[in-house]
């Protein structure tokens, strides 16, 4: 992620804009303060107290794949962000819907659009609950996430793994999935938003990185990039 470097190590403005829907809004949770972008940002900040972070919160609830392409004119694009993080899927498959060829091209095409503005970008994938596993195209969308992430050589932050990997390690499945079974708790969120910093962190300042405190819910945060590469 060229841009994203550039900013931190030279302590420019950060502009980053996350675009996706209620899991980006922050459903459920009482202050924007614990939606993952702002907690994102707060993170970065810990990491890098000399940095200068402006995040731009871009998530409306309920909203799908072709949804968030409509929206790019004017909910990323008019922002000029140096960073964008677009999360995905959900709702595309946990109510009925199907994950195919068709959908695979649009998210070619928005990466491509997100990249010919000069952005960064990152794909964040579907949360591990109930309503999505529930789903039987889940693990398609999944798929499709990450072929795309790879075949356009951009970043991959698996929440899904994520979430999966803390469960596994012994955190309480309720501790991060909301009453209704879809949406990140507070604690979820606040789990993807640091783990998702440290990931951004990692990725384009590695070895200051090091000796860093992490969370009992912050389990393998990694930001899957092809080799790391710093093209776009």
């Amino acid at each position: 992620m060229p841009r994203t470097e550039a900013r931190l190590k030279s302590s420019e403005p950060l502009k980053i804009v996350a675009i996706g829907s209620s899991s980006t809004v922050g459903l459920w949770v009482l202050s924007s303060d614990a939606t993952y972008p702002e907690v994102m940002r707060r993170e970065l900040l810990r990491l890098q107290s000399n940095a200068r972070i402006d995040v731009i919160n871009s998530g409306r609830v309920g909203d799908t794949i072709p949804g968030n392409l409509a929206r790019f004119e004017q909910d990323v694009f008019s922002f000029r962000p140096d960073l964008v993080v677009w999360q995905l899927g959900t709702n595309d498959v946990a109510w009925g819907g199907r994950a195919d060829d068709q959908l695979k091209v649009q998210i070619v095409q928005g990466v491509s659009a997100l990249k010919a503005n000069g952005a960064d970008v990152i794909l964040m994938d579907l949360q591990f609950s109930p309503m999505v596993l529930a789903s039987s195209y889940y693990s398609k969308m999944q798929a499709i996430v990450g072929e795309v992430a790879q075949q356009e050589k951009i970043g991959l932050f698996s929440r899904f793994a994520l979430m999966r990997n803390s469960i596994d390690a012994g955190v309480p499945s309720g501790a991060l999935v909301s009453w209704d079974g879809l949406h990140n708790s507070a604690e979820g969120y606040d789990c993807v938003g640091r783990a998702l910093a440290r990931a951004i962190f990692a990725d384009t300042r590695p070895n200051e990185l090091r000796g860093a405190p992490t969370r009992r819910t912050e389990t393998h945060p990694r930001l899957k990039t092809p080799a790391h590469s710093k093209s776009q």
